[in-house]
């Protein structure tokens, strides 16, 4: 049964099958997709369209293969406290590049970059450990979301610059390089979500 249903979907939608072979494959590779059916109604694939009559059919996702080292941890944390798991990436990355031994020259110290102050007041003994790291990460960036009313902007620029310069400045600061950070996480965000 599962072999005539398989030989069904072959003959009658190759492009399906093809399609579907690309999703499934496993691959930290990733780039656009194209395809045409030629006039014996075979369907070629590509990631370098030499022919015109290819046409784009799946577009590169950005990913980032050292995000899958925390993954399923961003996931499960994210969840907890209702936070975009892309929005999580998208703040890791612009941090630390995701790299859980980052100390800033500031002394913010891990995945997300947590200041001595705040990784006491989030309960982070270990700021190095990167469960650690993200749970007290984002509980942080949780509660900032709710002091500034879920305004993303604003929530980001207070993860980098303290609430209360959000607050002074009556909106994000003045500062060079908290106008560059939100910049920055709001478009690993837009292509996380691809």
């Amino acid at each position: 049964m599962i072999r005539k249903l398989f030989l069904l979907i072959v003959k009658s939608s190759p492009l399906i099958l093809g399609i579907g072979v690309l999703l499934l494959y496993p691959s930290t590779s990733l780039s656009d997709i194209y395809s045409f059916t030629d006039k014996n109604g075979v369907v070629n694939f590509t990631n370098i369209p030499t022919d015109p009559r290819y046409k784009l059919i799946i577009k590169e996702r950005h990913f980032d293969p050292r995000s899958i080292n925390y993954g399923s941890l961003i996931s499960r944390i994210s969840g907890k406290y209702m936070v975009e798991d892309t929005l999580v990436r998208a703040i890791i990355k612009a941090e630390s590049d995701f790299n859980h031994k980052a100390v800033s020259n500031k002394g913010a110290m891990g995945l997300m970059q947590l200041m001595p102050g705040t990784a006491e007041d989030m309960d982070v003994k270990n700021p190095f450990n990167p469960e650690e790291n993200i749970e007290g990460g984002v509980r942080y960036f949780k509660w900032l979301l709710n002091r500034f009313k879920d305004n993303l902007p604003l929530a980001i620029a207070a993860y980098h610059a303290g609430g209360d310069a959000v607050i002074r400045h009556n909106g994000i600061p003045p500062f060079d390089s908290t106008q560059k950070y939100v910049k920055q996480v709001l478009k690993y965000f837009k292509e996380y979500k691809k």
